[in-house]
């Protein structure tokens, strides 16, 4: 349904007309002058220009942070001291947070709602990785009276991030919080759809008291400019959020140089109903888990498996429950679904949907909105009696679209929700113990939640398998992936060295 009670369509009062990078405290132009429109995802207008980088803006921001960490005191700094500047940069997010909604929420189309819960996370990131570095213990072990070995971890330099258009600003949060809590001085790299809430970093940092060089970022096309700091011999690490293909490139651009990579990629994840399930828990989450944020979301359940006992009810309801979406403008707190990030990405989506029409029973959506013939705007989309080699049910559309699918044993239901490329999530629900344990251990996914929508635990993994991606972030596997762990050994009394040569 969409909301048609806003009148016209709100422009933040202070947007800047032009975005530059950030290199060692300085904001600067691309030094070859190039520049790239940036759109308004209700209009579709460009609405400011940002410096578009290439290798020797991506050089020079690498060689500000390389000495940042050589010379620079920020990885030699005690945990505490670090922490006491995560913490003021949350203390600052936590007080613009308004402010970074509603400049989120213009960028990339989300409801205002949504994006204010987002930016409330990123302070939440920051927060938590200053007390986690705090608390943090490693490993010590002893051998009485011959050996003690002991952990030594060691930040490893300057860290490529690598984010998405989707919850930019949270997502950014996400990498940038362990790789500064670590002791690493970090380069960005925003996507180039979404880059106007990436550009407040920089005042935030220098606020909290973040040394120059420390962080750096630098705006462009992933071609230029991403593809320039995944090739660059000083960035050991880059940590990556994006489509599985981009993740292929990535993969094997970093390949020459040994890098270390976390790659979080594309999902189609499948939510499964059994029969004995709570279907109006179910009915409710699995509706917000592939609606909310514009089905814009890695983890969106987007393949509902249903048992054939309750699947003509399921579907009937779901599609009843998806027409009562509000479609509306992103800053009406009403608007449960926003704008489509980009016009390439509505293209992608609608040519998704126009797709499933002819593999599939359309019950809901699949249009646009009558009350918005303009702009990136699409009705919740539901797709019913999915076949498992259509398309719509094999390929990620990242979209309000659903496909539901129904399915008779336990079996099958494992069989169709492992039956894809990707293994991001999965969202399972019965009131079978059993079933719910062995169906969750059984089921190709890095993530799953049992009766449950998606809640996410900051101190837990968050990763895939298959296509959806190479290692994990969260809680201490970020301080894994952001440290060097180095073991040291040290002899305690008479040496006990074997003797050759003698």
């Amino acid at each position: 349904m969409a909301d048609n009670e806003t009148r016209g369509h709100h422009v933040p009062a202070d947007l800047p007309h032009r975005i530059e990078h950030y290199i060692d405290g300085q904001f600067v132009s691309s030094l070859d002058g190039d520049t790239f429109d940036v759109l308004d995802p209700v209009s579709n207008d460009p609405y400011l220009r940002a410096a578009a980088g290439k290798k020797a803006d991506v050089d020079r921001a690498v060689a500000a942070a390389r000495k940042a960490f050589v010379e620079g005191p920020w990885p030699k700094l005690l945990p505490r001291e670090r922490a006491k500047v995560l913490n003021r940069i949350a203390d600052i997010v936590e007080s613009r947070d308004a402010r970074l909604a509603e400049w989120e929420s213009f960028d990339s189309g989300l409801p205002i709602t949504q994006a204010l819960g987002q930016a409330r996370r990123a302070a939440e990131n920051f927060r938590f990785f200053a007390d986690l570095i705090v608390a943090q213990a490693d490993d010590t072990y002893k051998v009485p009276g011959r050996q003690i070995n002991y952990v030594n971890r060691k930040p490893i330099g300057v860290a490529g991030l690598i984010t998405p258009w989707n919850t930019p600003f949270m997502l950014e949060s996400w990498k940038l919080a362990p790789a500064l809590a670590t002791g690493n001085t970090v380069v960005l790299k925003p996507a180039e759809f979404t880059p106007l809430s990436a550009s407040l970093w920089a005042g935030i940092f220098e606020e909290a008291g973040l040394p120059h060089g420390v962080f750096n970022l630098v705006n462009g096309l992933g071609e230029d400019a991403g593809d320039a700091l995944v090739k660059h011999p000083d960035v050991p690490l880059i940590s990556f959020t994006g489509e599985s293909r981009t993740g292929e490139t990535i993969f094997a651009n970093a390949a020459p140089y040994l890098k270390g990579l976390s790659m979080e990629l594309g999902g189609k994840s499948p939510a499964v109903v059994f029969a004995d399930a709570d279907l109006d828990a179910a009915i409710d989450a699995t509706v917000f888990g592939v609606f909310s944020l514009n089905g814009e979301r890695c983890t969106a359940g987007s393949r509902i498996l249903v048992q054939r006992e309750i699947y003509d009810e399921f579907v009937e309801r779901y599609a009843a429950q998806a027409d009562r979406v509000k479609v509306g403008y992103p800053h009406d707190p009403a608007t449960e679904v926003g704008a489509l990030v980009h016009p390439e990405h509505y293209a992608k989506v609608t040519s998704y949907i126009e797709t499933g029409k002819t593999e599939a029973r359309l019950v809901a959506g699949g249009d646009r909105p009558a009350d918005f013939p303009t702009g990136n705007f699409v009705r919740p989309t539901v797709f019913a009696d999915v076949k498992p080699d259509a398309r719509i049910f094999q390929e990620e559309i990242f979209g309000p679209v659903v496909a539901i699918t129904p399915f008779d044993t336990e079996e099958e239901a494992l069989q169709l929700a492992n039956g894809v490329k990707y293994g991001l999530a999965a969202y399972i629900w019965t009131n079978d113990l059993q079933r719910a344990h062995n169906f969750s251990q059984a089921v190709e996914a890095g993530m799953v939640w049992l009766n449950s929508n998606n809640v996410r635990d900051l101190r837990t993994p968050f990763g895939g398998v298959k296509a959806s991606g190479l290692g994990h972030e969260g809680g201490y596997r970020s301080v894994d992936f952001y440290t060097d762990q180095q073991a040291v050994h040290i002899t305690l009394g008479k040496v006990h060295n074997p003797s050759f040569g003698k």
